[in-house]
């Protein structure tokens, strides 16, 4: 992993220092120096070797430099100290000072947030990426009112992953059972499949003993999960892109009590390390797709008639999305306004990725290595 991620972040180094910025906020304090290290418990689900574990750890390690000790660090990964559902309400409770997941997770908790999953068709985690945290800092969704958010990002571009028929056609996909929680499920099952919101640690299981007939994620996991050794085909669905969006965020307490000369030192590595995640995300479908070659995935491209049929297929998905929202007290205009928001926000990311020539595995020609 180290060797696909490291020579990206280097080559794009400049950008992150440039694009960072997505520093966090909360009320202000007057924190009393502790007399001691100021100890914060930092819990992640992703297994300690996925570049998800590794670029937190180096943002832990970098935390205790920057602060010259000042500031302790216990990193939890692969679910060691919360599992990857009770994340949130354990950086509300304080059991973890910082927590990483994703959305789906609280589910209708984060509903405002969950318009960045739609299928409005990103083509790289590094677009979404940064498309979810112009939308955060633009709208300011009062569902993250409970934490500080340090950043957010999304999943890679969508693929579909299946252990016995491959999906060639709209059609291939009735009959199965798909892993894809939240809106994900919603997109599959506007495809014909039934969707299943199975937990990611247990979709490998899932898979192997039949229980489910593949997963809708993305290139990354076929090595980060080793779903590479129970799947065999991989259809690239980058068109109708419906990224998971992920947060990591701050117990209040926990921010609010860092001594003023250390918030500066934690605000700027958060805005540092933010850019560098997304590059992170943007980097780990390549070596996804080389292990999947590895193991012998067949990898599938639909052509334009498919993909035709793919979008029309999901439209309904935006429109229950606003109706649910109208339910829920927003106006019509105000939701209309956030799809817009993150259409024109897609576009104006994909130029931007563009001109600085960072490549990713999916999305328009441009866009490729």
């Amino acid at each position: 992993m180290k060797k696909m991620l490291f020579p990206v972040l280097a080559a794009t180094i400049m950008i992150a220092l440039i694009l960072s910025g997505c520093t966090p906020t909360a009320a202000p304090s007057q924190a009393p120096a502790p007399s001691g290290p100021i100890e914060l418990k930092v819990a992640n689900y992703f297994p300690a070797p996925a570049g998800q574990s590794m670029i937190l750890e180096e943002f832990c390690a970098e935390l205790e430099k920057r602060t010259g000790g000042r500031v302790k660090t216990d990193y939890f990964a692969g679910g060691s100290l919360l599992g990857a559902t009770a994340i949130y309400e354990g950086i509300v409770n304080g059991i973890a000072d910082i927590g990483y997941s994703h959305v789906y997770y609280t589910p209708g908790r984060m509903s405002v947030t969950e318009a960045a999953g739609l299928p409005l068709g990103y083509p790289s985690a590094w677009v979404s990426g940064h498309v979810i945290n112009d939308f955060y800092r633009e709208f300011k969704p009062k569902e993250f009112d409970d934490v500080v958010v340090l950043w957010l990002n999304t999943s890679t571009p969508s693929a579909i992953a299946t252990s016995k028929k491959a999906i060639r056609s709209i059609e291939d996909l009735k009959g199965l059972t798909i892993r894809a929680p939240g809106l994900a499920g919603d997109v599959i099952k506007a495809l014909g499949g039934t969707p299943a919101p199975t937990p990611m640690p247990e979709v490998y299981d899932a898979i192997s003993k039949g229980v489910i007939d593949g997963e809708a994620s993305n290139f990354e996991t076929l090595k980060t999960f080793n779903f590479a050794e129970v799947v065999k085909y991989e259809t690239s669905v980058w068109q109708i892109n419906n990224p998971y969006p992920f947060y990591l965020a701050m117990n209040k307490n926990s921010y609010n009590n860092l001594p003023a000369d250390i918030k500066p030192i934690f605000d700027d590595l958060v805005g540092e390390y933010n850019e560098r995640s997304q590059l992170m995300w943007n980097s780990v479908d390549f070596a996804g797709k080389e292990y999947g070659v590895e193991k012998g995935v067949e990898f599938i491209e639909l052509p334009a008639a498919e993909v035709a049929k793919f979008k029309a297929a999901v439209e309904p998905v935006i429109d229950n999305y606003v109706k649910t929202m109208v339910g829920k007290g927003f106006s019509e205009a105000e939701v209309n306004g956030w799809i817009k928001f993150l259409q024109d926000r897609i576009d104006y990311w994909t130029q931007k990725q563009i001109s600085y020539r960072i490549p990713s595995i999916a999305g328009p020609p441009e866009l490729k290595p």
